[in-house]
Formats: structure tokens, C-alpha cells, sequence
């Protein structure tokens, strides 16, 4: 079933049934004010964490799903009828109430008409701003006049911290008052304390406000809900919260003649009274909104302009222009941290999520990239390891770490996270290589960051050093990197002695980028060395091919994981895909480790991380048992390795598979049959359902994802095959063979390069002849120096 549509020229997802099978998301706002809302207008916000910055309340995995929110009501003066702005919580029949959301690049607009009342409300949060707008537009599309009371509504947190909120009764029942000042509810918490955060404001600009209520349970009335409040029905009464639960609702009761539109602007946000008066005060001006709106586009299309793509496939050019680069923005922005699943818990950035998801921007804002890369640089331990949560609040050279020797060190108290992972810091090597690529700024090898744990520095050439030195101290029984607390997998704990050839492989192409580093620096000394490393792992991994396979790595007892008469897990996703993008082993072995996984773990609707799923020979570090099969880790599509896998196909010249996957994963490329997926069919999830679910195909967890920069990446240098040097860019397809012709317009290094790829005779992969501005180059690689402002570039397979 199909319930909305892709607007690509104005880079929004347009929802035209309200009643989609989740709730479908977006997101507002910046590090400092994030907020997300759904396409009935439920969600919530935060001041820069979604831990302990929590505004407004939202009810996790709750019935009714997906309330409270910022909700509009409207109730007619004349016959008592009522209804929400947004469908739901109202919800009436659908055969009577037209609906329409159109989610942006940081705003959402949902419009209804009922009875001849048109609602059109504009959500966001303005740029470098730290509260949020609800632009409300009520159009009497009737013949005569109507009365109406508009009534706008949230309801606040008692607490910053959700889980203090919703669970702390005892204490967080009797700690707020609200009051109304003229045009806004004002909420203090913590009253008596003078908490400086403890001030939440609800206000409205633009029309007056004839009634008012501050207490949530006056407002909905004793065993009612949202969907039928007795403040929306009968009208507010002038109540107020001293304890219990506190809310802001504003009423306005107008008349509107035929044709007329009246506009109410609410203001959200955690601010004390006088500046919530001077923020409310500048939106009396009606033009603001438009100005800040226009604004937002302008920010954020200039970033996704920067690669425009025109395919044949529609669905393609949608998530590779808009929707797959948006997201890769907002998982750069908010790691795991504030989602309709993630509700908070982890208070901070993910080391290993946080360093793969700036690989998904750095083609698009590479200087924004830069700075994260710096901030996670600062993350790093003095022995080479990154600290495995990063705090917002994060300070270089202060900060305890884990203790190998005690798994309950200060550190895992705080953070809950014991020890070391496998791959957090290797995963510095190629979103650093990447970013250095795309600039051109090989000066940033040598720039000083700080250490995470004293007073230590060194350049980002020694950060790099000391990353591989990690893993070569950290070494299992066959002379592997240890697979530790976990090596991305984190239902894999294979300890101290334990080998992961997924890290053993990382290794690898770690070493053959911190060489051409080497190289450049002239440090032949430690050229050497890691020549002396390559040898050794080339040895030792070669002992880990299996038949047609790259086996999972060793037990801390020895015994191999994933040898392929293993009657679970005989076959896994990741050291197959990982031996093509670290270009081990032979061409023979590649092919065959990458035949087995379309064989074996491939799915209509990606391949399975794993496979057979455990059930009866779990070992004790194999965690994924606890899943049902076909579910996350447990043989289920795991979807940030579908970017790994399209990457490793479409660099062995195999375009047709490399597509197949890549559809495989898209979420458009279920638009049509969205009630099976669930999930918005414009953004990833971190896993799908897998066969041995009798719900195959069905996905989870949205938008916080590393799906969405690795999809990227095996987007844009895979299969476009945009590969950038530092020397200038070489573009080397690996496209379907249906594909006769695309072009591309990207900006490198802030020249625009105009690119048509042309390909006649339906090659996968292969590059004839490349064309600059008129004149053939010898070679494929396009030299900085040769590049004018703008250029064009004809690309022959």
C-alpha cells in the first residue's frame, strides 16, 4: 500500500494518508535544540541531549501510539464538533478529513481540511535558534462565517531527565507550577531551588489569547485521552499546576468570514520569562516565519546540492539527493541518542557510530566533517583506543577511561560500557582518508589534537600510529587483533584472546593507508614496520580461508567461528565484503567469498548478517541468542553492512549485483508496499526482518542508523564510483547494465564538475575514456590542477 510520495524539486517526503503502520518521523532543530515529529505531530524535544534536556513529554512503545505532540485542536462555536489540526489524536473518519504532511529538510508542514476548515502548520526550529515555531494557518474555505476555537496544546516534562520524568513519581509529581503571563504558560520546575533550567514556556504571537490551562489533567479530564479532551470540547477554564502533571494550552476563539485566514504562531522552548516575552514578541511580525523558513531551505539545500544525481532510477536520485544524504546529517548530528526507539539512554556519541557516520557527509560539508573528526580525535585514549561513549559534554585531557584489568572502573559505572572495543579506533583510518581525499588538506595529518585521558597531544599522524598500535598490543592466540568487548558486532564478545577476522581485515586496510601517509612524511622507519605488520597478517589471515570463505575468527579456546560446517552460523556478511574493500587475498578468493553471500545470506530485502541463526550451538560470547532468528544480530538483515556489501561488489566491477543490493536496501524502493516494511519509506533502519521471521521484510529502528552513511558511501564510491585522491578525483563506475547514459553535478573542492557518464553497449564497470572540458586525459584520475570553476566531464564505459 502506497502512502505518500517523493517531491525531489522540493526535497520533501509527501505523506497523503495519515494513517501510515508507524509512526513516520522527522527531525528539527540543531546540537543545541533537537526536536522530532511525527506525521501526526507527535514527538518531542530536547536541549541538547535527549537524556537530559527533555521539554516536552512523549510516551515510548505506548497505547495509543505515538502522543503526546504539538497538537492544534479546533471545535466549532456553532454545533460543538471537534478535531485536530493533524489527524490524529482525534482521528476522525478519513472519508470526511483530508490530511497531507510534507517532511523537509528541517521543517514538516501538515495540512488538513474538515468541514470546510483548512489547517496548514509549518514545524521548525529556526537556524541557531534554541527554541522551536508552530506557524498555524486556519482558512475558512466554507461560504459563511465560522466560529471557531483554536487551541494549541503540549505537554511538559516534570523533569529534564525522562526517566526521572516517567518513572520517579514520588519526587517529580511535586516539583512544578505553571503560570500564565498574558500570552504564554509559564512552567518552573524546582521553584524554591531557583533551578536555572527549570523554566519552560508555551506562547502564542499573532492573535489573542482568550483562555488558558497549565494542568495537564484538567485539560484531558478523568479517564479520557487526546483523542477526546474535555478542554478541546468544552473550552479551557483558566487551571493551573501546583504538582501532578503540567501543560501549556492557549485558546482562541475567532470568527472567520468566508475565504479568511487567521494565523496563530506558538513558541516552544526551555527559556525564563523575559526571554520567552522577547522571543514571542519578535514573531508579531508576520514575515519572520517566512523569512526563517526560506532560511532553513536555503542551509540545508546548499549542503545536498553539493551531489545531484540523474539516473534512470527514480528511487535512486530521490535517496542519493535528498533523503539518504538528509539522513546521514541527522545521524552525524545525534549519533544514537533521541529517536521514537532510541529514547535517550545513551547520553553521548557512540565512538565507532560517531567516526563512520561523518564518512556519510564528507562529499557533501567537508569542513563540518573536519571538526567531528577533530572532536572524536580528542576521544581518543593515549593508548590508541577511542573511548566507547563520548559524552556531549566531553573534555580532552580530563577524562576516565576503561580499566583493562577492572571491568568496574569509574568509566563503566558512568558509562555502563566496561572495556575496549575491537574497532572503534581503526574505524579513524578511512573516514580520515576520505576526508583528507575530498579536500585536498593533506596539512590535516598535522594538526595537534589532544589525547582523551591527560594533558598529552600529538599530531593526527600519531593519533593514527597509536591506533594501529592498539590493536597490535591487543593481539589474540593466532597473532589476530583480539576480538575484546566487541568488534562492531556487539553480540560478539570474544575477550582478550579471542580473533576477529573482520578486525584482522580493518587492520589491513588501516595499514595500507597509514603507509601512504608514511610515504609522504618520509618516515621510512615506520614504513618498515608496517610492512613487517603486513606480512604477518597476510600469513595469518590467509590461514583463515575456509573453501569459499573467510571464516569469523577464533574462541578464546581456539576453536574457529563460522567454519561452513558449522551447523549455525556457517556463514557470515561482514569478513566476506571486508576482504574485497581491504583488497585481500586473491581475485579468486573475493569472487568466491562474495558468490557465497549472494548464495547463502542474500534475501529480497538484503543479506543477512549471519546464517544459519543460533539457536542450539551459541557459544558463551555469542550474545545474538537472546534475538528470536531472523531478528538484529541473530541472522537478521542487519543493514549497515548492506553499505559494506555494495561497496565490495561495485569494487570488483560487478555493477548489476552491486545495484541488486543496493535496491535490496533502499528504502524507496518500498514506497509501494510500505505497510509490509513499516517503517518511513524515506530514511534507514538499523535492521529488516529476516526469512526465518514470519514477518520477513519488516523493519526497525529508524533514522539513527550507520546504515545511512555506509549506504552512502557504497553509493557514491562504489557504485557512482566518485573516488577522490589527493592529487584531484577519479570517477570509475560500477553501474546496472541498463544504464546507457546518467549525469552528475558535484562540487569538489569548490569547483563544479558537470559529469555524464555515457555507456552504450551496458558495461558494468570499465572506463574507456574521460574527457575534461574538451580534451582527453591520459588515465582516469582528474587532476586538481586541471580543473577550472566549472567543468565538464564525459565519462565513456
Amino acid at each position: 500500500m502506497n502512502y505518500g510520495y517523493f517531491d525531489e524539486k522540493a526535497k520533501e517526503y509527501v505523506i497523503t494518508r495519515p494513517d501510515t503502520p508507524s509512526a513516520w518521523a522527522n527531525y528539527l532543530g540543531s546540537p543545541e535544540y533537537g526536536a522530532i515529529i511525527s506525521n501526526n505531530a507527535g514527538g518531542y524535544s530536547f536541549v541538547k541531549s535527549g537524556a537530559n534536556g527533555r521539554v516536552i513529554r512523549y510516551r515510548f512503545n505506548s497505547v495509543a501510539m505515538d502522543q503526546p505532540g504539538r497538537y492544534v485542536y479546533l471545535r466549532d462555536l456553532e454545533d460543538g464538533d471537534y478535531w485536530s489540526a493533524s489527524w490524529a489524536p482525534v482521528c476522525k473518519p478519513l472519508d470526511s478529513y483530508k490530511s497531507e504532511c510534507r517532511h523537509g529538510t528541517a521543517y514538516t508542514v501538515i495540512s488538513s481540511e474538515y468541514k470546510g476548515i483548512a489547517a496548514t502548520t509549518a514545524y521548525y526550529v529556526p537556524k541557531d535558534a534554541t527554541y522551536e515555531v508552530w506557524n498555524c494557518k486556519i482558512t475558512n474555505n466554507s461560504d459563511k462565517p465560522r466560529k471557531i476555537a483554536v487551541t494549541g496544546y503540549c505537554e511538559f516534562v516534570n523533569d529534564n531527565n525522562y526517566e526521572q520524568d516517567q518513572v520517579n513519581l514520588q519526587y517529580t509529581l511535586f516539583i512544578t507550577h505553571t503560570y500564565f503571563k498574558e500570552n504564554f504558560i509559564l512552567q518552573k520546575q524546582n521553584e524554591t531551588q531557583h533551578d536555572p533550567n527549570g523554566e519552560r514556556f508555551f506562547g502564542l504571537a499573532g492573535a489573542k489569547v482568550d483562555k488558558f490551562c497549565g494542568d495537564r489533567d484538567k485539560f484531558v479530564g478523568p479517564y479520557r485521552s487526546y483523542a477526546n479532551p474535555i478542554g478541546a470540547i468544552e473550552g479551557l477554564n483558566g487551571d493551573l499546576n501546583y504538582c501532578d502533571n503540567s501543560c501549556g494550552a492557549l485558546e482562541s476563539d475567532v470568527t472567520l468570514a468566508p475565504g479568511e485566514t487567521k494565523v496563530f504562531t506558538y513558541l516552544l522552548g526551555q527559556k525564563p520569562e523575559a526571554e520567552a516575552k522577547k522571543i514571542i514578541a519578535k514573531y508579531e511580525d508576520a514575515q519572520t516565519v517566512e523569512k526563517e523558513l526560506a532560511e532553513l531551505k536555503e542551509y540545508w539545500h546548499s549542503k545536498l546540492d553539493n551531489l545531484v544525481v540523474k539516473t534512470p532510477d527514480e528511487n535512486f536520485n530521490n535517496m542519493v539527493n535528498v533523503w539518504n544524504a538528509y539522513n546521514c546529517f541527522i545521524t552525524f548530528t545525534w549519533s544514537r541518542a533521541a529517536s521514537f526507539q532510541y529514547c535517550g539512554l545513551r547520553n553521548g556519541f557512540g565512538y565507532r557510530d560517531t567516526v563512520q557516520d561523518i564518512q556519510g557527509i564528507i562529499h557533501l560539508a567537508p569542513e563540518m566533517a573536519a571538526d567531528q573528526i577533530r572532536f572524536m580525535l580528542s576521544a581518543q585514549v593515549t593508548n590508541g583506543a577511542g573511548l566507547p561513549l563520548v559524552k556531549y559534554t566531553h573534555t580532552p585531557g580530563k577524562e576516565n577511561h576503561p580499566d583493562e584489568n577492572d571491568e568496574n572502573s569509574v568509566y563503566a559505572k558512568q558509562t555502563g560500557h566496561p572495556s575496549y572495543r575491537a574497532d572503534d579506533a581503526l574505524w579513524l583510518f578511512p573516514t580520515i582518508y576520505k576526508y583528507i581525499s575530498e579536500s585536498g588538506n593533506i596539512a590535516f595529518l598535522d594538526e595537534v589534537v589532544s589525547y582523551a585521558n591527560d594533558d598529552e597531544s600529538g599530531t593526527v599522524y600519531d593519533h593514527l600510529k597509536r591506533a594501529i598500535d592498539f590493536s597490535m598490543t591487543h593481539l589474540g592466540n593466532h597473532g589476530m587483533p583480539a576480538g575484546l568487548h566487541a568488534d562492531w558486532n556487539d553480540c560478539l564478545r570474544l575477550g582478550k584472546k579471542g580473533e576477529s577476522t573482520f578486525v584482522a581485515f580493518q587492520l589491513v586496510y588501516a595499514v595500507k593507508i597509514l603507509k601512504k601517509y608514511a610515504l609522504l612524511k618520509n618516515d621510512a622507519e615506520y614504513v618498515a614496520y608496517l610492512d613487517e605488520v603486513n606480512a604477518k597478517l597476510d600469513k595469518i589471515l590467509g590461514e583463515c580461508w575456509n573453501e569459499d570463505r573467510w571464516i569469523r575468527g577464533y574462541k578464546e579456546d581456539g576453536t574457529v567461528i563460522g567454519n561452513r560446517k558449522d551447523p549455525e552460523a556457517s556463514m557470515w556478511l561482514n569478513p566476506q565484503s571486508w576482504s574485497v574493500i581491504a583488497d585481500f587475498g586473491t581475485k579468486e578468493q573475493q569472487e568466491k567469498a562474495m558468490d557465497s553471500v549472494e548464495r547463502e545470506l542474500n534475501t529480497p530485502y538484503g543479506a543477512m548478517v549471519m546464517y544459519p541463526a543460533y539457536e542450539n550451538h551459541a557459544f558463551d560470547g555469542a550474545l545474538m541468542v537472546c534475538f528470536n532468528k531472523g531478528v538484529k544480530e541473530n541472522a537478521g538483515i542487519f543493514s549497515q553492512p548492506q553499505g559494506w556489501l555494495i561497496l565490495a561488489e561495485s569494487k570488483l566491477g560487478h555493477g548489476n549485483r552491486a545495484y541488486k543490493y543496493w535496491t535490496e536496501a533502499a528504502p524507496a524502493t518500498y514506497n509501494n508496499d510500505a505497510e509490509k516494511r513499516v517503517l518511513e519509506p524515506y530514511v534507514y533502519g538499523q535492521f529488516v526482518e529476516a526469512k526465518d521471521s514470519p514477518f520477513a521484510g519488516r523493519a526497525h529502528v529508524h533514522w539513527l542508523t550507520g546504515t545511512a552513511s555506509t549506504v552512502m558511501v557504497g553509493t557514491t564510491e562504489g557504485i557512482l564510483g566518485l573516488n577522490p585522491e589527493a592529487e584531484g578525483i577519479v570517477i570509475d563506475p560500477s553501474i546496472p547494465s541498463e544504464w546507457k547514459n546518467y549525469s552528475l553535478r558535484k562540487v569538489f573542492r569548490g569547483k563544479v564538475l558537470n559529469v555524464t557518464v555515457n555507456n552504450p553497449n551496458g558495461s558494468e564497470h570499465g572506463v574507456k575514456s574521460v574527457t575534461v572540458n574538451g580534451e582527453k586525459i591520459e588515465g582516469m584520475l582528474i587532476k586538481d590542477c586541471i580543473l577550472k570553476a566549472e567543468n565538464d566531464i564525459v565519462i565513456e564505459m
